[in-house]
């Protein structure tokens, strides 16, 4: 059917106008208004903000619990992006690979965690570390390891690594499915002239799979980033509240406190900028060091 100018302008304006629309209330609009506030002084209920200029980025970079906030962040960045990109991998190859018959059912099992909300997987994993009626001080226990049985989530060494075993299972099963696509398209020709030149599986692995399936890699690492910077906040409000002792917070929880407990809504706004500019600097320099030459298929 030939189109004319006109309606093909159109048919582009019904579809991008109604997404430029909501991606303006509620991304564009929130990102303007949250630097904008930065430069006051405001409690959030009071209907009087008090221009205070650059004051809450100079308490910003005085703030004795931001450095930390900052490290706990980054830790669990590369604590998530280690352990979910080897597990997902590994069970990516093994369920594609292996031709294992319970693939189908290995999937959703894997998956499952993904539907589930990250309040019902906090209040989950606080059960399981619980020390007194937890299945790891259980465990332990139950192999004599008595030792070994701590106040996981109380204790201010331990409380941020506990957080990383939830972190890490609640994500597994998208990516492991994203590399699974990657994988499944593939040609089999490809690992039939690797095994005919004498490749062995480990290097049919480095040599032909990874390569092929870095795209996907590339995405699920940055991904992991992204909402690890953005949205850890939420696992340690519901497991620690920041606690013991300002240990697990991280800067999206120090913002929450600050703006919606404390009632400084200027500074939280403040963390905010601080959030978007060290995501958006992260994403960049990954971006940077992840660059390789396209391999086509």
């Amino acid at each position: 059917m030939v189109q004319s100018r006109r309606q093909r302008n159109l048919f582009l304006a019904f579809c991008l106008v109604p997404t430029f629309i909501l991606f303006s209330v509620f991304t564009l609009y929130p990102l303007f208004n949250g630097l904008y506030y930065s430069f006051f002084e405001w409690s959030g209920a009071s209907s009087l903000a008090e221009f205070v200029g650059f004051d809450n980025y100079r308490r910003l970079f005085s703030d004795e619990i931001i450095p930390r906030t900052i490290l706990h962040d980054y830790f669990l960045v590369v604590t998530k992006v280690v352990g979910i990109m080897i597990l997902s991998t590994f069970f990516a190859v093994a369920l594609t690979q292996l031709k294992i018959k319970e693939a189908p059912f290995y999937r959703i099992v894997f998956f499952f965690p993904n539907i589930m909300s990250v309040v019902v997987i906090g209040i989950l994993w606080m059960f399981i570390y619980n020390p007194s009626l937890g299945l790891v001080n259980s465990g332990l226990e139950l192999i004599g390891l008595e030792s070994w049985t701590k106040p996981w989530l109380g204790s201010e060494d331990w409380a941020l690594p506990s957080l990383v075993l939830p972190s890490v299972w609640a994500g597994i099963g998208l990516f492991m499915l994203m590399l699974m696509g990657g994988i499944s398209n593939i040609s089999k020709s490809y690992y039939e002239a690797a095994e005919i030149d004498g490749a062995t599986e480990w290097q049919q692995f480095w040599k032909v799979t990874l390569p092929l399936i870095w795209p996907q890699i590339k995405i699920s690492i940055l991904y992991i980033i992204i909402t690890t910077l953005n949205g850890s906040f939420i696992i340690v409000q519901v497991m620690t509240k920041g606690g013991p002792n300002n240990s697990t917070h991280v800067m999206g929880s120090y913002l929450y406190e600050q703006a919606f407990v404390k009632y400084n809504f200027g500074y939280g706004a403040t963390i905010g900028v601080m959030i978007l500019i060290l995501s958006l600097v992260t994403v960049l320099i990954m971006q940077f060091f992840m660059r390789r030459e396209k391999v086509e298929y």
